[in-house]
């Protein structure tokens, strides 16, 4: 009874606060459609997020059972005289506090009991999944009838809806490009507390608008993800180069490969930067064997860089092993990397999918993993990768780095333009992700405070030099830095968000629009 006198209070501060005025019966209605919790465990897990660079504490979290549940509370903030920030939260797996909903509702998608079992069409090759729906649970539901969704991110355990609202991407892009590309249609609740089911030729500029939209125009709720059968195995490859020029030349290649029809081909084309000897044979480059470990001074020639050519051919039911023996030597003879330096492996193609949540686990046992991630995603043009390579990796980043550094390159004619993801303006361009953590260890040079000053040096420089790059999983703290980004797309995104969130309820985590409301729940 306390507890139930408990909520009862908590609720009429906030229909108070937020300016509504609800008889008895629909007060309870309102408690019991939309499972909103005050609790305080509840709360505190929705403060923080993987980046642990800011907290930002909402008044009530809000577990869903259904799409209904969502559209009924951002319909409630949308109506209500002074309005709230409303958040999807998937994961957590933001950095810079993107999903919070300060001194408002975030909403839990990962809460179970809102997740409906994925359905697999298996003849029309797709999966329909709610949108808190974890990548791996996705992959498990569609191996189970022999298929697999064609693009992913590096690592599985981030939700559907997550991904789709950035562009998700990974070692796939180049052939299939991002996540967002391979979206059939998508229920959204938008920020007027509709809900509204989109495609490429229904709704399409709200479709359109959620693709890559970080969160601004509408909570995905259920997604259609393209599917294609699933491989059985994959074979893993990686090799080395000492020069940036023939890496990048071996990648783009290989990428290229995919517009000639019948030509051998990679499944998977990704890479890695070594400016850290121990980072070779760390977690995320266990791959290489302890007992022999490589060391950059045996095989770099006049420099302490190295770069890493990751690939990966995958084997079918079908597959001969001596046939993909014989198709992955052929493209190994075509690129320029150090003689001796191929590294090899065959696994299931699950495990090598879910490769970094086995690192994820090493590093949690040592108490690695739940530290400051002061991560930085950058797309750079192709015709300025070298001017990068020189200034940062060989400049700023010295020989320390705390974290993988990833490089690889995609083809923009992989992704639709008509999305509200932007890229720099060139046929090829590279995602340079610095994956780097805070360790608390006393090191200096690993400190929070440094990797931040180092990560605003890298965007001065590239400011200085006009480099010409794109923020992935953009983070600004100005309207004006936001415009700049968004560049020529800026009037569409804007007309998108006055269309769809015109209040500004959603994501304002994002700090892309002032809300045209003062948030004034406080005091909880």
């Amino acid at each position: 009874m306390a507890t139930k006198l408990l909520m009862l209070t908590a609720i009429c501060r906030l229909i108070v606060i937020v300016g509504l005025t609800l008889n008895p019966n629909e007060l309870v209605l309102t408690r019991t459609e939309l499972q909103l919790s005050f609790n305080r465990t509840h709360i505190t897990s929705a403060v923080s997020d993987f980046g642990k660079l800011t907290t930002h504490e909402p008044a009530a979290v809000l577990h869903p059972s259904s799409s209904l549940d969502i559209a009924n509370l951002v319909k409630l903030a949308y109506e209500s005289p002074q309005g709230f920030a409303v958040s999807a939260r998937g994961h957590g797996h933001s950095i810079n506090g993107q999903a919070a909903a300060n001194n408002g509702v975030v909403v839990e998608m990962s809460w179970r009991s809102a997740a409906p079992v994925p359905e697999v069409n298996e003849k029309l090759m797709y999966v329909d999944v709610w949108g808190g729906e974890l990548w791996i649970d996705v992959l498990k539901s569609t191996l189970a009838y022999g298929l697999a969704p064609k693009s992913w991110t590096d690592y599985l355990y981030l939700s559907v809806g997550g991904t789709i609202s950035n562009a998700g991407i990974s070692g796939q892009a180049f052939n299939h490009g991002p996540q967002i590309s391979n979206v059939h249609e998508v229920d959204v609740v938008t920020g007027r507390g509709e809900l509204v089911t989109c495609a490429e030729d229904r709704n399409s500029e709200l479709f359109h608008a959620v693709m890559g939209g970080l969160g601004q125009f509408g909570i995905i709720t259920r997604a259609r993800i393209a599917l294609e059968p699933s491989p059985r195995m994959v074979r893993w490859i990686r090799v080395l180069y000492s020069n940036f020029s023939g890496f990048t030349h071996d990648q783009e290649y290989l990428i290229s490969l995919h517009d000639q029809p019948n030509s051998l081909k990679f499944d998977y084309v990704e890479g890695f930067v070594i400016v850290d000897e121990g980072l070779i044979n760390n977690w995320r480059s266990s791959f290489f064997s302890p007992s022999n470990p490589v060391k950059i001074s045996s095989i770099s020639s006049g420099g302490n860089v190295l770069y890493c050519l990751e690939i990966t051919k995958n084997y079918y039911e079908n597959s001969d092993p001596e046939t993909v023996n014989q198709e992955v030597k052929a493209l190994l003879k075509k690129l320029n990397y150090i003689p001796a330096t191929v590294f090899t492996t065959d696994l299931p193609y699950i495990d090598f999918l879910d490769r970094v949540h086995k690192a994820e686990l090493k590093l949690r046992s040592k108490g690695l993993w739940d530290v400051p991630h002061p991560w930085l995603n950058l797309f750079v043009p192709k015709s300025r990768i070298e001017d990068f390579d020189r200034g940062v990796f060989k400049g700023i980043l010295g020989n320390k780095t705390s974290g993988p550094i990833l490089i690889y390159p995609m083809n923009k004619n992989k992704w639709d333009e008509e999305t509200s993801v932007v890229t720099p303006n060139e046929d090829v361009f590279y995602l340079v992700a610095l994956l780097r953590s805070a360790l608390q260890n006393g090191e200096e040079t690993l400190t929070l405070e440094h990797l931040s000053n180092e990560n605003r040096r890298i965007l001065n420089f590239c400011e200085d030099r006009k480099i010409g790059i794109k923020q992935y999983l953009p983070h600004y703290t100005t309207q004006q830095e936001w415009m700049d980004h968004y560049g020529e797309k800026w009037p569409q995104i804007y007309k998108r968000k006055m269309e769809f969130d015109p209040r500004h309820i959603l994501a304002t985590g994002q700090r892309i629009f002032e809300p045209s409301f003062s948030s004034v729940m406080k005091s909880w």
